[in-house]
């Protein structure tokens, strides 16, 4: 049977039973995998990475090494948090790369989604490798890969097109040294929320926003610009810290902003101002594969948008996606 689908016999992991024996189960088939050899964990501080970190932990221990790497494209504070919650709280095993200048590189210029997915995808796996060489006997990489980035990455059917890669899927270069380990890749997101609760993970990190692994680079639409990652990485933290504010933060499942490479004329300060939009998307969904539009008042957006085109340099517009998926996808690229 191909390893990538999931069994259509397989329960729903609803409950913490469930959880439970998913669980030791994973436990047994991580062990019996990696024996006595160190994994490599990539620990963003996302659900799934942290998932994937506590069941690793359960089932080897000391032989997990996290590597948490700022490739630059985070959300504001994002790295700083990551070290603070599982270095200082939770003594991880973690290290940090700061390889901002390595990806922004590679990327400069490259305008095409799949492109850039494909090239961050790549060159995590090449930073993974660097560290491996450091640490040594490093044979394992595990991943937070779920269900609906191994759907989304291949063809389902003769004719039909592939949604998009995932770094952690359609990214991987064909000579891979590592054998990789990837325990929740045929869950859906709300079952790795359920399997998470029941490895006694702090609720806030388990209902954490999801982000994807190319982070803003998929938000920054086009060709990546230093200055317009900026003014995204400052709209985004406008919006979450409204969301918090107003109590939309635990309603909507994901928010988030994204900029396009296109400019229209603006006025400040009685002249002419060109700048780039800023587009807002709240959505919901259970298993990432349907999203409905969550509605926002009028009040909270007039909010934003105010403190946007204020206090963040570069943009003069704000907008609302109102795109279900289908049609959409959750991000745009």
């Amino acid at each position: 049977m191909d390893n990538n689908r999931r069994p259509d016999s397989m329960a729903r992991i609803t409950t913490k039973e469930l959880a439970d024996a998913f669980i030791a189960e994973q436990v047994e088939a991580v062990r019996k995998q990696v024996g006595d050899k160190k994994v490599l964990l990539a620990l963003s501080g996302g659900v799934d990475s942290s998932v994937v970190a506590a069941l690793l932990i359960k089932a080897i221990g000391k032989q997990l090494v996290c590597v948490h790497v700022n490739h630059g494209l985070m959300r504001k504070n994002e790295s700083e948090n990551v070290i603070k919650l599982f270095k200082d709280e939770l003594d991880a095993n973690l290290i940090y790369v700061d390889a901002t200048d390595r990806f922004l590189d590679l990327l400069a210029g490259v305008s095409e989604p799949e492109k850039k997915r494909k090239i961050i995808g790549a060159e995590f796996i090449n930073v993974f490798a660097d560290e491996a060489r450091k640490l040594e006997d490093i044979d394992f990489l595990a991943q937070g890969t779920i269900y609906p980035d191994i759907l989304e990455s291949f063809k389902q059917a003769e004719g039909k097109k592939a949604v998009k890669s995932h770094h952690n899927v359609g990214g991987l270069p064909e000579d891979l040294k590592f054998e990789l380990v990837e325990p929740i890749k045929l869950l859906f997101k709300d079952e790795v929320r359920v399997v998470g609760e029941a490895l006694g993970l702090p609720h806030a990190m388990v209902y954490r926003q999801p982000f994807p692994g190319p982070g803003l680079g998929v938000r920054c639409l086009g060709a990546i610009t230093r200055d317009r990652l900026h003014a995204l990485r400052e709209a985004d933290a406008i919006l979450r810290e409204e969301f918090d504010i107003c109590g939309l933060a635990e309603k909507v499942w994901q928010y988030f902003v994204v900029i396009p490479d296109i400019k229209s004329v603006g006025v400040k300060d009685e002249s002419r101002y060109e700048g780039w939009p800023a587009i807002i998307r709240a959505v919901n969904t259970k298993d990432a594969m349907s999203a409905t539009i969550e509605e926002i008042p009028y009040s909270v957006l007039h909010k934003i948008t105010d403190r946007i085109t204020h206090e963040v340099e570069g943009i003069n517009r704000v907008l609302m996606d109102l795109t279900p998926k289908p049609i959409g996808t959750i991000e745009w690229e």
